[in-house]
């Protein structure tokens, strides 16, 4: 393989010399490597999410706090089962992969405005007939689970990382 050297100047009388390869060279390019985001420390974070979803959703609608009229297999499950499968995970990875670009301030914010988000969208899926609260319900309660669940996810992924 055919390299061509180059030094640029980092800071004040430090340097480094970085090797590209040439534009020359016949050779295919270098395999570029796999984005550390779609680790295999995603997978725990994704199933966490799923599970925890799942088993409070089986908990609030066994205590009829809220329901899902419009869901697949409806004699099966009490629960909308695509959501918790399939649409709790590509939620909360995109989260984590937004979450993973910003400060620890923009973060916090950006969890608020999430849960904020949420709590809003089951207000207006409501007469849609995907959600049927109870009168009991508020849904500064949504907001509040909503807020903690985020972080659980996005703190059990930080520590999946460092483990």
């Amino acid at each position: 393989m055919i390299y061509r050297t180059q030094k640029k100047k980092l800071v004040g009388r430090y340097s480094m010399t970085i090797a590209e390869q040439s534009k020359n060279s016949n050779l295919p390019p270098t395999p570029k490597k796999p984005s550390q985001f779609w680790s295999k420390k995603l997978t725990p974070s994704l199933l966490l999410a799923s599970l925890l979803g799942t088993y409070l959703d089986l908990y609030f609608t066994g205590k009829e706090y809220y329901s899902f009229p419009m869901r697949p297999f409806p004699e099966i499950f009490s629960i909308h089962i695509f959501f918790t499968l399939v649409g709790i995970p590509l939620m909360v990875a995109m989260f984590l992969f937004i979450c993973t670009k910003l400060t620890r301030t923009k973060r916090f914010l950006f969890i608020l405005l999430l849960s904020l988000a949420m709590s809003v969208f089951e207000k207006i899926a409501e007469p849609f007939g995907y959600f049927v609260h109870a009168d009991v319900w508020k849904h500064y309660y949504s907001f509040f689970g909503y807020f903690v669940f985020l972080t659980i996810i996005y703190r059990f992924y930080n520590w999946t990382k460092r483990v």
